[in-house]
């Protein structure tokens, strides 16, 4: 059963809510800073990261690689110092800055609802699921660098400060994955059953754990393009039951206090970015396509567990991403529905029947028909 677009706000907000009450009645504000909680969010990141890039069409992909890149890097980089320089300029705190950043990515969940029943065409909707799914890691990349260069060390346990070992150890990753799923590939072609079914589930565990323990986003966004097990029908739910998870953990440092103004501030500047972004990438779409392009900002499980992240280092981050998260949802919702109701064909009206006027004989002939002689007996 697909959510639209309400139906998830209206999940999203009541799931945070049970954290949040689940908080102040057992007295759980404390518990942000424990290693138990940021292994949690580090795990569901992985497991949202891992998602975003395993329904991905590699054919779709490799059509329009040139405008994804360019959309994966001058796009996210471009959205990113877009939204950190406002809320820079308006707080005066390099704190804010980071949140920006934070922020900066669509959430591939809302894109796939979105795609479902969207009047978008095929490459505008393959444009921006490989948008939404790329994006993630880049953001993850800025966010956790940019905070451990602000406090001077990493913000996640096992994570490498230096940029360059980051990038070495996700290529790492990807490669003992891709080493991994060949040697699979080479044991299916033999022996196809049960145990090599197996034997590519434990992998991919194994994989994820690593990731998660040292915190290689870019290596497991690789890793959903080629290694992918016999998952289509688990992926979905496990992936929604991570998304709500992080709902209910986000809940629990809400108990201290949310900033409604930066929340604000923070969602409109996402938004506004993305809009920008999506009106200057150049791609070979039209003008419906490229209006549904600059809507479809959407944050979800990353920028969740971001704030989960960032919340040990800069205390009062989740207080102001959780209300930026709810205003980018709210545009989101309301633009698509003008978009959809603007762009639906109006009815036509049925023509009226008009029935031609009844032939009527010519008095003459029935005239004559009159004068004719009667019959002979």
């Amino acid at each position: 059963m697909k959510i639209g677009a309400p139906g998830r706000l209206l999940l999203m907000t009541g799931t945070a809510a049970a954290g949040w009450l689940v908080s102040v009645t057992a007295g759980l504000q404390g518990v942000t800073g424990s290693a138990a909680y940021l292994g949690i969010a580090g795990t569901l990141l992985v497991i949202g990261l891992y998602s975003s890039t395993y329904g991905i069409s590699t054919g779709e992909l490799r059509a329009g690689v040139r405008t994804v890149v360019l959309a994966v890097t001058v796009g996210v980089l471009a959205k990113a110092a877009l939204i950190a320089g406002v809320m820079y300029a308006v707080y005066r705190e390099p704190r804010y800055a980071v949140l920006g950043v934070a922020v900066a990515q669509i959430d591939p969940l809302a894109v796939a609802a979105m795609s479902a029943g969207s009047r978008m065409s095929a490459r505008a909707r393959s444009l921006l699921a490989a948008w939404a799914a790329f994006d993630d890691p880049i953001t993850v990349l800025l966010t956790v660098y940019g905070a451990a260069w602000l406090i001077g060390g990493p913000i996640v346990g096992g994570g490498a400060t230096s940029a360059l070992l980051g990038i070495l150890q996700n290529l790492a990753l990807a490669a003992a994955g891709l080493a991994l799923w060949t040697l699979l590939r080479l044991l299916r072609r033999r022996y196809d059953g049960r145990a090599v079914d197996a034997g590519e589930i434990l992998g991919l565990v194994v994989l994820l754990a690593a990731a998660a323990v040292l915190s290689l986003a870019l290596g497991v966004a690789l890793l959903g393009l080629f290694y992918r097990p016999a998952l289509d029908r688990w992926v979905p739910r496990i992936t929604q039951a991570a998304f709500l998870s992080a709902c209910f953990l986000v809940g629990i440092p809400l108990a201290a206090g949310i900033e409604p103004g930066a929340g604000l501030l923070l969602g409109l500047c996402a938004f506004g970015a993305q809009v920008v972004a999506g009106l200057v990438i150049p791609a070979r779409i039209g003008l419906r396509d490229r209006a549904y392009l600059a809507a479809g900002q959407q944050n979800g499980i990353t920028a969740i567990i971001l704030a989960l992240l960032l919340e040990v280092a800069f205390p009062g981050t989740v207080g102001v991403v959780a209300p930026a998260i709810l205003v980018v949802a709210v545009l989101y919702t309301a633009s698509n529905a003008l978009l959809d109701s603007g762009l639906r064909p109006r009815p036509r009206p049925a023509p009226a029947i008009v029935r031609p006027p009844r032939r009527r004989r010519p008095a003459a002939r029935s005239a004559r028909r009159s004068r004719r002689p009667p019959a002979k007996r």
